[in-house]
């Protein structure tokens, strides 16, 4: 596995605690939640940018910005009005379809090889996150505008994360990241100011969303930016449903839910998953 690939885990983990932190920051409205960890995130990046002499970086053309900021803010926008208008484990389920179109999409757009024990992986993965939060799902015809939502969520992330390693956008380079995400919590915070009702945080929610903005809505887009770019998408498309289980298994050891048969097999389901596609050549 490559340092590039190895970056682009650093994010998946990161990712993994993205549902205990936001359990932390339960009261404050997402769109707030989404722009004031942006906001951390992109700060603390301008912040290293601006320390390494190299802020000119941000300069990128017009292209750049609408793949960067419209991708960032696109999939939260979203993914939290799916959850908004549909029940939450049928849209996150389908909302995690990106890692399989991820895998997907890289064979047309980078012209990569997937061969059958690659797509055994992702299907397994798939079929362990599916295990993992679609049992005993419904899908209630009301809630359409929601599963639309959710899989337009899983559209977007999919062409971002594969689109940034195309020719047009690979020289883009990592630092520009911290542009992106500060644009991203401009546009969160009109859409805030526009549909939802501002609350102060208290010291705790303050607590969580700066850990949300330096980990899951900070250093890992500037990881998967890396990873995306010069490491490998299918294996990184793969292990992304490793995401979902760790999730559950750190709000179990958070105390948040329990042990069970169904969080042991479809942990064995992803890892097996990411097992065959690392193998794969």
């Amino acid at each position: 596995m490559t340092p590039a690939t190895l970056a682009g885990c650093g994010a998946l983990a990161l990712w993994a605690f993205l549902a205990l932190l936001s359990r932390l920051s339960a009261g404050l409205p997402p769109l707030q939640i989404t722009a004031m960890g942006f906001a951390v995130g992109g700060t603390v990046g301008l912040a290293v940018v601006a320390a390494q002499g190299r802020l000119a970086l941000l300069r990128q053309p017009p292209i750049a910005w609408l793949h960067g900021a419209g991708g960032l803010f696109g999939y939260h926008a979203l993914y939290f009005a799916a959850l908004a208008l549909a029940p939450a484990v049928e849209a996150n389920l389908i909302n995690y379809l990106w890692p399989l179109l991820i895998v997907l999409l890289s064979a047309p757009l980078r012209g990569l090889r997937l061969g059958p024990a690659r797509l055994a992986g992702v299907f397994m993965g798939f079929a362990g996150c599916a295990l993992l939060v679609g049992t005993g799902a419904a899908f209630p015809p009301e809630a359409v505008p929601g599963f639309l939502a959710a899989l337009g969520a899983a559209v977007v992330w999919a062409v971002y994360s594969v689109a940034a390693g195309t020719r047009r956008l690979v020289r883009v380079p990592t630092e520009a990241v911290a542009g992106f995400c500060l644009a991203a919590a401009l546009l969160a915070a009109v859409a805030h100011l526009a549909f939802e009702a501002t609350v102060v945080p208290d010291a705790g929610q303050w607590v969580a969303v700066v850990l949300l903005g330096l980990g899951p809505v900070g250093a890992a887009f500037f990881l998967w930016d890396v990873g995306m770019k010069r490491g490998d998408p299918r294996l990184l498309g793969t292990l992304a449903y490793a995401v979902p289980v760790a999730s559950t298994l750190l709000l179990i050891l958070a105390g948040e839910g329990a042990f069970s048969a169904k969080v042991v097999l479809a942990t064995a389901l992803v890892a097996g998953g990411g097992f065959a596609a690392a193998r794969a050549r």
